[in-house]
């Protein structure tokens, strides 16, 4: 099972995702599309990564804005995998330009 972090490890972390914050046991983010399509696109390249890694994040759609929401659930919080799939949807967002 994978190691939790401690609130320092976290800390330390979000330092480093800018736009990310903690909210109780997950690390969120919301990001704000031009468009519902752009929204949709970037959802469709994080759900690609997510299968690549293993590593699902809930989403929550509302038109332009995209909240993702990164738990080890198995762990019961947050774990290195939700920082580094937090800065694979940071990459992805950036390349399309959000």
């Amino acid at each position: 099972m994978a190691q939790l972090l401690t609130d320092g490890e976290i800390d330390s972390a979000l330092s480093e995702l800018p736009g990310w914050r903690r909210a109780g046991a997950s690390l969120v983010r919301t990001i704000e599309a031009p468009t519902f399509a752009d929204a949709i696109a970037l959802v469709d390249k994080v759900a690609e990564a997510a299968e690549e890694a293993d590593h699902h994040p809930d989403i929550d759609i509302r038109w332009r804005k995209v909240t993702y929401s990164l738990c080890t659930h198995s762990a019961g919080g947050i774990t290195e995998s939700d920082p580094e799939m937090a800065r694979r949807i940071d990459r992805l967002a950036q390349s399309q330009g959000l």
